[in-house]
């Protein structure tokens, strides 16, 4: 610009750093959450008597995200059960909330099968899956849940034990299938390979005073819509061929990883992945501890591999994600799989584990330190990686500040570091930008974390505690252990 000094005219140049635009990843909310986190001096006052972090699970939620899955099969018109994942969460409320429901449940262990039943499920709803120990297979088999097979070895197994109640019944679970000689969905540790079918029925065969053959079911390591739809059309094959040697078999179980939309805006998402890409690349300061590229890296001036995240916004998620897949058209069969389902009276069963409880928990943590290190903003929370991993698992999206007696900061950034003696103790190793930056006495909400998120690591590491969970329903509460769903008893999910 021109300015006059003294008479004479100068020409100044000013250069101005301009401050890159705050990047935010503002989480989706349904109202429930939304009111969990409004409820700001409840929060404070549950922190404060259990203690820092502090779980809450939303019972209610998991009933309604399981009303949402039998409404697709409503409005397909078919037949099928909704199996929850345990693993996903460990909440006892959970589980005794929806054994008052119809929502049957999906266990992994021994462990889960015990807690299964105490909190109210009978057998019949009740499904056995993942690896198996001898152990496990017995007291499936004992107590009369479903299981499903993921090897020859486990049918083998099971049908040498005593037939207490009857034949065990079985589902088979395949996750490589033969399309015109090609393997069509990629490899994964756990379910055989459809041409193990012949060997399955075999044993089945051989065994029928002890196994009860009631179907199929697919596992696949991704969470494409084409590699499953082509493992439901092996599915069908596989079923027809079992009806063929005279088994009672009318089930395919599609599994579960039908996601959940973590994010409220895509544009978001788009930006915060397009300044990783640059901040790679070196053109912009960096937005990661340390230059963390997750899984992008720079060489010579290119970036290289493969971003390694969660594709955290997700608008065709949960039932509609499930809903996706069984309109798909059959290749080899020309119609609808929802449609060929109907026409061969198939059942359709549905193992969804995170977006069961979408929307359904919060993870609580106090604020215990804001400082300055080395240029950065470090902002210590009184939790650590294993109570809330998003890391471990690939999701990005803000924490919500719930500041204490409701007085809000100015704007900031920084990143959030546990409470663990290690350099590697990071809740994120994204810098985190604040509309209201936290100070000590505030609480962190990481919200919709039910979903694997919350419990599925944590661990007593260093000593630090355990966090304890609550039950809350609308501004009530109890601990999740002392949860009992008796008044929602009438209630149909």
């Amino acid at each position: 610009m021109k300015v006059t000094c003294r008479g004479q005219t100068v020409m100044i140049i000013i250069v101005i750093m301009q401050t890159s635009a705050p990047l935010y990843l503002d989480p989706s909310l349904t109202t429930a959450l939304a009111d969990t986190v409004c409820q700001q001096e409840l929060l404070h006052t549950l922190v404060t008597a259990l203690g820092s972090p502090l779980n809450v699970v939303l019972p209610d939620q998991a009933v309604a995200n399981a009303q949402q899955f039998y409404g697709l099969l409503d409005r397909l018109r078919l037949r099928g059960e909704v199996y929850f994942a345990h693993k996903a969460n460990r909440s006892t409320a959970f589980l005794r909330r929806l054994a008052a429901s119809k929502t049957r449940i999906d266990i992994a262990s021994i462990g889960e099968l015990q807690h299964a039943l105490g909190c109210g499920f009978h057998p019949e709803r009740i499904m056995a899956t993942g690896p198996k120990t001898p152990e496990f297979l017995w007291l499936a088999a004992r107590a009369g849940a479903i299981v499903n097979v993921d090897s020859l070895d486990e049918l083998s197994t099971l049908a040498k034990l005593p037939a207490y109640l009857g034949p065990t019944r079985v589902l088979l679970r395949f996750s490589s299938f033969t399309a015109s000689g090609t393997v069509a969905a990629r490899t994964s540790r756990f379910g055989m390979a459809e041409t193990d079918l012949g060997a399955c029925l075999d044993v089945a065969d051989a065994f029928r005073d002890r196994l009860d053959i009631r179907g199929v079911a697919y596992h696949l390591d991704t969470v494409g819509v084409t590699e499953k739809a082509a493992a439901l059309d092996g599915c069908i094959r596989m079923l027809l061929e079992i009806q063929r040697r005279s088994h009672n078999a009318d089930v395919i179980d599609i599994g579960g990883g039908f996601g959940v939309n973590y994010l409220e805006d895509s544009q978001q998402w788009d930006n915060w992945t397009s300044e990783l890409t640059q901040a790679v690349l070196g053109h912009r300061d960096p937005i990661t501890w340390r230059g963390h590229g997750y899984g992008l890296r720079a060489e010579q001036g290119r970036l290289k591999g493969a971003l390694s995240l969660y594709p955290a916004h997700r608008p065709v998620a949960g039932p509609r994600y499930a809903e996706e897949l069984l309109v798909q058209r059959s290749p080899s069969l020309g119609q609808r799989y929802s449609d060929i389902l109907l026409e061969t009276l198939t059942q359709v069963y549905m193992e969804p584990g995170r977006a069961l409880v979408d929307q359904a928990g919060l993870v609580l943590t106090r604020v215990l330190e804001v400082r300055q290190t080395a240029g950065e903003t470090l902002i210590r929370l009184d939790l650590n990686h294993s109570d809330v991993s998003l890391e471990e698992h690939g999701v990005v999206m803000d924490p919500m500040v719930i500041p204490r007696g409701g007085e809000q900061h100015g704007p900031g950034a920084g990143y959030l570091i546990g409470n663990l003696c290690l350099e590697a103790d990071l809740i994120s190793r994204r810098k985190i930008y604040f509309r209201s930056m936290p100070r000590p006495g505030d609480l962190l909400a990481f919200v919709n974390t039910a979903g694997y998120f919350m419990d599925f690591s944590a661990d007593h590491a260093l000593h630090q505690p355990i966090a304890r969970t609550v039950a809350l329903t609308g501004d009530r509460w109890t601990l999740d252990d002392q949860y009992w769903p008796m008044n929602r008893e009438t209630e149909v999910a």
